[in-house]
């Protein structure tokens, strides 16, 4: 992270240099959700509005500490976060303008800015999966904690540096405060918890036997499975009310530096739509946030599970660095 923010005069130049053209024909989108998960719907959204966008994709994480020391001078339009943290700290930052109630109309008050200034796009549910050859379901960890148990060294994999695992701990210090999140993180890591990059190394991880467990988001493993229906990783949650269930939502914010207003606000129209509602249901497997039919039930379908927390509080990305930062994790 201390590397990332030496780097930032650089990273900013390039952008510069690569996003300099505005229009009111085109948008330029900060997106933290990958390319691979979201480049079909943008080429979508192009095709049928004739506006261009420009996308600069990154860990969520350090594009929001990049339009945060951007500021007024970014050359982005659109920040699309894949947690409802870095809104929150983009939005803490006052980074970002008001959406108007028009956009988020039908769109379910805990999953939006109380104060109007983002919206969830799609919904993940943080899960444990496990390797369907070596660990048998009856004797799995029943909650996050449990995974810090002795009978687990060397056995779980996690992603501290993933967006989605920082928001978590963003959580973790919400629901059980700030000692009790640095002694499982430790407790954690003396028990040879083993680092991927992101969710999806994880899961590929568990599946070559590097490790028996893991912490990820739920969509990852409908895509693997997708693929290949053999693949030998299922996943389960813990206990109802469990921090390990934490629901998080990816979400879309129009900035104070957009100089595209209108096609802005027509992109995000667009995510919220049926038609893209039904998109990241069927070929993500995200929980829409609206509830389209009852055969691809939405994001409150699973909220039983989850524990009671406020999108708006996961804000103090900063707080979480520092804490990773000091267990040694980042």
């Amino acid at each position: 992270m201390k590397r990332f923010i030496l780097l930032l005069p650089i990273l900013m130049l390039a952008g510069y240099l690569s996003f300099t053209a505005s229009n009111s024909n085109s948008l330029v989108i900060y997106s933290g959700r990958s390319k691979a998960l979201v480049d079909p719907i943008i080429t979508k959204f192009e095709q049928e509005t004739g506006i261009s966008v420009q996308v600069k994709y990154g860990g969520t994480t350090q594009l929001a500490v990049a339009l945060i020391e951007e500021g007024q001078r970014s050359p982005a339009d659109l920040f699309w976060a894949q947690d409802a943290g870095a809104l929150g700290a983009a939005k803490k930052a006052d980074l970002l303008r008001n959406l108007g109630d028009h956009i988020s109309d039908g769109v379910p008050s805990k999953f939006k800015s109380d104060a109007g200034f983002w919206v969830a796009t799609s919904g993940r549910a943080r899960v444990l999966a496990y390797s369907s050859v070596r660990v048998n379901a009856s004797n799995l960890p029943t909650t996050i904690f449990d995974l810090a148990d002795p009978k687990w060294r060397g056995r779980i994999a996690w992603a501290p540096t993933n967006g989605s695992f920082q928001s978590f701990v963003t959580a973790m210090q919400i629901l059980y405060g700030n000692e009790k999140t640095k002694e499982w993180l430790l407790a954690m890591k003396n028990n040879g918890a083993k680092n991927f990059a992101n969710n999806n190394a994880i899961l590929q991880g568990i599946a070559a036997g590097e490790a028996d467990l893991g912490i990820t988001n739920h969509y990852y493993l409908y895509r693997s499975k997708a693929e290949n229906p053999n693949f030998p990783v299922e996943q389960t949650s813990f206990e109802p009310g469990d921090g390990g269930n934490m629901i998080n939502v990816a979400g879309i914010a129009h900035l104070k530096s957009s100089k595209n207003h209108a096609a802005a606000q027509k992109f995000i129209e667009f995510l919220l739509s049926e038609e893209t509602q039904k998109w990241f249901a069927s070929a993500v497997y995200e929980y829409p946030i609206r509830i389209i039919d009852d055969k691809q039930l939405g994001i409150e379908s699973i909220m039983g599970i989850a524990p009671e927390i406020a999108y708006e509080d996961l804000d103090d990305l900063e707080e979480t660095l520092k804490l990773l930062r000091e267990v040694g994790l980042l």
